[in-house]
């Protein structure tokens, strides 16, 4: 038999990996026997503009591409930092701050820089996310996920990605960066809305396969 695919809508590697990572640890996941497949494991399409103006139309704007595309259930976040001092920005913006041909150092030094001169005790910060899952069928859920914290002076740590090095969440002495992926899945704003979102990613992926299968299967009538 079969195993149903789900697209995961990203063309970031590493959040892939994160992804696949988070949601391959759910039992609901397990059960199903769901096939987690990237952007590169289908046929090769445009990005999708991300002209939103939150993280869930974002999300929404990626899955439902997705969706259309390949015709399978379609997966996708967005995500970023918002910085109490900068009023919340980077947030929609986060992935292209310093610029569309910036990479992560320079926008995590461009931030860095605008904190320069702002004391320890207000360099709150939170990760968000919002994550959607849309089906072919039209049916649409967005989630989100928030993980709390503070921005250093001086990043820290090899892993994750993007603002992690310079990102300690609260409760936290580690910065995302030095956290072992799983504790970080445990903490993040990724893990939260992604776990709140695989009941419904279980549901609508179960409904989808067995409307497929009532469609091929034998006429026993």
């Amino acid at each position: 038999m079969t195993r149903p695919r789900v697209l995961l809508a990203t063309r970031n590697g590493k959040k892939l990996a994160e992804l696949r990572r988070i949601l391959s640890d759910s039992v609901d996941i397990t059960l199903i026997g769901i096939e987690l497949v990237g952007i590169d494991d289908v046929p090769a399409s445009d990005e999708p503009a991300e002209t939103g103006e939150t993280f869930a139309e974002n999300a929404l704007i990626k899955a439902r591409a997705g969706a259309a595309h390949t015709g399978l259930v379609a997966v996708a976040d967005d995500s970023g930092l918002s910085v109490r001092a900068l009023g919340g920005m980077p947030g929609v913006l986060s992935a292209r701050w310093a610029g569309r041909d910036r990479d992560d150092a320079a926008n995590l030094d461009l931030v860095l820089d605008q904190l320069a001169d702002v004391p320890e005790g207000r360099r709150e910060a939170a990760f968000l996310c919002a994550a959607a899952v849309v089906s072919p069928d039209g049916t649409e859920h967005v989630v989100e996920g928030r993980m709390p914290g503070r921005i250093i002076h001086v990043p820290r740590g090899t892993g994750g990605f993007g603002y992690d090095p310079v990102f300690i969440a609260d409760g936290q002495r580690r910065t995302n960066a030095e956290l072992a992926p799983d504790e970080k899945d445990a903490i993040s704003h990724r893990g939260s809305a992604f776990r709140a979102l695989v009941p419904t990613l279980a549901l609508v992926v179960g409904r989808v396969g067995h409307r497929d299968s009532d469609e091929t299967g034998p006429n026993t009538a």
